[in-house]
């Protein structure tokens, strides 16, 4: 099995089993994102404890990147501190904007690195980043204390 095979396997695991779809309570900041070249749109919520994210959930409607890339960022970043977050959406987001020539780091970004093959696609970016986008709203909205970099 070659490696984009294994990535697209990663990618449609995600999108059919979401991991921590369906709004949750209680949550401190709820944000709902679309992006309309795709007709994507997610309603997402977060929760923060201090410094720590406690909880991410989400309803969420449109393509598999869309929906597989939020399952997958829920994953890596529940029970992470915001700072440390904050740092890893901007690790995916260069590898996101990197055209795939940005590899990413795997032992960091987890399932995420499977994306690297849809940064090639700049039509498909925006899906891949809509629910990072919304977290970032999220936890700003929700009072956190984000890096000037992440806002």
């Amino acid at each position: 099995m070659s490696i984009e095979a294994m990535y697209q396997d990663i990618i449609l695991d995600h999108y059919h089993e979401k991991h921590h779809a369906g709004l949750r309570e209680p949550y401190g900041a709820e944000v709902h994102h679309v992006n309309p070249s795709c007709g994507d749109e997610i309603t997402l919520r977060a929760a923060i404890d201090g410094d720590t994210i406690t909880d991410i959930s989400y309803e969420a409607e449109g393509c598999s990147i869309s929906q597989a890339s939020v399952s997958v960022m829920a994953d890596l970043l529940i029970g992470r501190d915001i700072t440390d977050s904050m740092a890893l959406f901007e690790e995916f987001r260069t590898m996101m904007e990197g055209q795939g020539k940005v590899p990413g780091d795997e032992d960091r970004l987890e399932d995420g690195i499977a994306f690297v093959g849809v940064a090639q696609f700049p039509a498909r970016v925006k899906c891949a980043m809509l629910g990072w986008s919304a977290l970032r709203d999220a936890l700003a909205r929700a009072g956190a204390e984000l890096s000037p970099t992440a806002q």
